[in-house]
């Protein structure tokens, strides 16, 4: 039974710590897609799943909820796939100007293949400009496209649901009317395409990929901040008192309690913790096996007991700790410094020399869920503290320059400026499927860490 619990209560806060901060993330996302007035159809807590519970937003239209698999978040903002269809103009147009009209009948009247206006309609559904008409068959358990496609409620100027202050929906249509593009189908296409990721600038692209990034560092800084000012941390005394005694410990047989100074051990002075731990190992490497007569006051008195340390050579005492806080100032100081520990340690993974070594030091979600719960079980500030390096070094990692992290996507942003044409999607794919086998290697190895260290 303490297997099955602690495997559970590890399984519970490594859950719970991941899909927090990656909700957290995927929050910065969204907040940044929504201050440059991109749609996202979609804002969720857990992984794309079709059984869900969610509401629709009244004033951004988006569906925000939670999925059955907690193992991070997503949301879906519209304009992120790389591909255009050439045809989708046209079958913008034709879908809004009939209202609701099936894939087959578009293919009919636009003298087009039935697979490109699908991928054309796959796009534009991406976009958050029409909406899919399920029919019999359709959806996961039938057929991978809609049959049919319906022209999402606008108003005048054109704006839908998902465009939120700017849409006027008292005076707009219903989702599947007709809504006559005036403006010509190539310009319909283009006021569609503004209101995308795809559609923006250079710097909103760049805001929108690092917002998850700045989101998880401000968590973390805040989150530390927060302990060391607030909740407080415990500090190790260097002295001679003992701070605790384990039960059923040598220490604990012999009489020791919390509280009591160690004077001497074996004729060796000890006015320090570290001396208590120096004469220990002197004796432990000096006797095979070792006795100690331990010297301590307590009330004022002095008194002398003997004992030997167990198995494992351990006596069973532990330090003194102190519990401190510090001032705002100072903790924001530490705080910093952490960000900017963690922040040389992610450089050092591109250094091919410490590579290795900083693998050897990391873990896989099977670390970090046990250690989740270890954390936990310390209380608060501990489990905070943990919480927040996990944030800054999820936030730090997502900006190696490898795909598919936001750092691999800056880099394809920052390549197409420079070179002042998008870069291929076949490029893209092959760069981003390795980059996806690299993790999958890495997780294989630090995996096997994880399970070698537990056994």
């Amino acid at each position: 039974m303490t297997a099955v619990f602690t495997f559970i209560s590890s399984l519970f806060w490594g859950v719970l710590t991941l899909s927090v901060l990656v909700f957290i993330h995927e929050l910065g996302h969204f907040l940044a897609a929504r201050a440059c007035h991109v749609r996202v159809t979609e804002f969720f807590l857990g992984m794309p799943c079709s059984k869900n519970i969610h509401v629709v937003s009244k004033r951004t239209g988006t569906k925000i909820g939670v999925t059955p698999i907690l193992l991070g978040g997503y949301a879906a903002i519209c304009g992120m796939e790389d591909s255009e269809s050439a045809y989708a103009p046209m079958v913008l147009s034709a879908i809004h100007r009939a209202g609701t009209i099936s894939c087959q009948r578009l293919s009919t009247e636009l003298g087009l293949d039935i697979e490109v206006v699908q991928e054309a309609c796959a796009q534009l559904e991406q976009w958050g400009s029409i909406a899919p008409v399920y029919l019999d068959g359709d959806g996961p358990q039938g057929r991978y496209y809609p049959s049919a496609y319906a022209a999402m409620p606008r108003d005048a100027q054109g704006y839908t649901i998902y465009d939120g202050r700017a849409f006027d929906a008292s005076h707009a249509t219903r989702q599947g009317e007709p809504w006559d593009p005036s403006m010509g189908e190539r310009a319909f296409y283009c006021a569609e395409r503004s209101h995308t990721y795809a559609g923006k600038g250079f710097p909103k692209r760049v805001f929108m990929l690092v917002a998850g990034v700045v989101m998880n560092l401000l968590l973390g800084f805040a989150l530390l901040v927060f302990v060391y000012s607030v909740i407080g941390f415990d500090v190790a005394i260097d002295s001679n008192v003992i701070g605790s005694v384990e039960e059923s410990s040598p220490a604990a047989q012999a009489g020791l309690r919390a509280g009591d100074e160690i004077v001497s051990i074996s004729d060796i002075e000890t006015d320090s913790w570290t001396d208590i731990l120096a004469a220990i190992q002197e004796l432990s490497e000096t006797s095979d096996e070792p006795s100690f007569a331990i010297t301590f006051e307590r009330d004022g008195a002095l008194d002398t007991v003997t004992l030997s340390p167990d198995d494992d050579g351990m006596v069973g005492i532990g330090i003194m700790y102190e519990h401190r806080r510090l001032g705002v100032i100072d903790a924001i100081r530490v705080s910093a410094d952490y960000i900017y520990q963690t922040a040389s340690g992610v450089i050092q993974l591109l250094i091919p020399s410490q590579t290795m070594e900083v693998l050897d030091n990391s873990t896989s979600i099977v670390g970090i869920s046990v250690i989740s719960a270890q954390a936990a079980a310390s209380g608060p500030a501990v489990y905070l503290t943990f919480a927040s390096l996990i944030s800054l070094s999820l936030g730090l990692m997502n900006l190696l320059p490898i795909p598919p992290l936001d750092g691999g996507k800056l880099l394809f942003e920052v390549v197409q400026l420079i070179v002042r044409r998008p870069v291929p999607a076949k490029i893209k794919n092959a760069v981003s499927y390795i980059g996806i086998a690299l993790f999958l290697m890495l997780f294989v190895y630090m995996f096997q860490q994880d399970i070698a260290r537990l056994i």
